[in-house]
């Protein structure tokens, strides 16, 4: 009897110590896997850096002219494709062409007078030559006046006569000369200098060439490849104030570029310390979730955003509250990839590869 009862208590028993064993063997080994694989992700973590708070930029202009006038034609449409050169619109070229008509006659007037002067200059000299010459011949009258008066050969009133003659052409051979010298002056202190070289003449070239250049920018073109924008803004017949004429930034149609366009990703300043200039970047676009781009960081701001703003944060109160700053990190686009879908303005995800791996030792300290 006593048999019987041992035995089946060995057969209860044996069952449930097995259980038990099993049960904290896995429990031990589910916490030893959780353990290895949070160390294993740990230290496999870190290396890549990433936000979605990334937007594709590219070279883009308001494009307008700086001179005023009426539109008389526009030569692009919204949406248009085109090369640097290109012509966009243009401006009434009438006024302008009035303008450099009257600017060249200017100049040719001058240069006339210019001419006109050095011959006047000319005449002065032969002038002051022969005033000289009187002067000479009232001076010997006079000397022969005075050796006569002391012999009794002719009267006092003669000798007062020709010293008053030579008194008088002695004051206008010294008037000529100071005309002369004055009209030297006009003609920039000698003669025979190119027309190119004086001031009068330089200033009238740089009247027309003002007006050749506005004539010239009444043909607005596009400065570089891309994609025309706004064109309804902008109508023939339309007023156009200029940015210099108007005291502020005007524009007529806008420009976006199609090349050189690159990611700015606003990353937080706590991410930024293994990330450098070079490095390896993967690009995926919202629009676009099933393709993949490539690219390399080319630059961190020097400055946060925060810098740049109107109205910058003042932490100088009691209140103040510890905010992570982002700073602007470029990334450009790796060549022999087709970026022609990319928009300016869309939204980006970017992972950057630093290349950083944790160590062990990083967990004691």
């Amino acid at each position: 009897m006593d048999a019987m009862v041992e035995n089946r208590r060995e057969v209860l028993t044996a069952p449930s110590f097995g259980r038990r064993f099993w049960r904290r063997v896995l429990m031990l080994g589910g916490i030893a896997i959780v353990i290895v694989g949070g160390l294993a992700f740990w230290l496999t973590g870190g290396r890549y850096v990433g936000t979605d708070d990334s937007y594709v930029d590219a070279n883009k202009l308001l494009v307008s002219t700086d001179v005023s006038g009426l539109v008389s034609e526009v030569d692009v449409k919204e949406g248009q494709k085109v090369h640097k050169g290109d012509v966009l619109f243009r401006l009434d070229p009438l006024p302008f062409r009035i303008a450099l008509q009257q600017a060249q006659g200017h100049m040719a007037e001058v240069a006339q007078t210019l001419q006109s002067m050095e011959q006047d200059y000319k005449r002065m000299l032969s002038d002051i030559d022969a005033q000289r010459a009187q002067v000479q011949l009232a001076e010997t009258s006079y000397n022969r006046q005075l050796g006569l008066v002391k012999i009794g050969g002719t009267p006092q009133q003669n000798v007062d006569q020709a010293k008053a003659t030579l008194q008088t052409s002695e004051a206008q051979t010294s008037a000529l000369e100071r005309q002369a010298e004055v009209q030297l002056a006009k003609l920039g202190g000698r003669t025979g200098m190119p027309l190119e070289s004086h001031p009068e003449y330089l200033q009238a070239k740089a009247a027309r060439d003002e007006a050749q250049r506005q004539l010239d920018h009444t043909v607005v073109k596009a400065p570089f490849d891309g994609t025309v924008t706004q064109v309804s803004s902008l109508q023939p017949g339309a007023m156009l104030v200029s940015s210099m004429a108007a005291f502020m930034p005007t524009s007529a149609v806008a420009l976006v570029g199609d090349t050189g366009k690159w990611v700015n990703a606003n990353l937080k300043e706590t991410d930024l310390t293994y990330v450098h200039p070079g490095q390896p970047v993967t690009i995926t676009i919202d629009s676009f979730p099933d393709r993949v781009w490539h690219g390399t960081v080319l630059a961190i701001a020097p400055a946060t955003g925060a810098q740049f703003s109107v109205l910058p944060s003042e932490n100088s109160s009691g209140n103040w509250v510890k905010v992570v700053q982002r700073l602007p990190v470029r990334i450009v686009f790796d060549p022999n990839q087709d970026i022609s879908l990319v928009r300016a303005g869309m939204s980006v995800n970017v992972a950057i590869d630093t290349g950083h791996k944790r160590q062990l030792s990083d967990l004691f300290w």
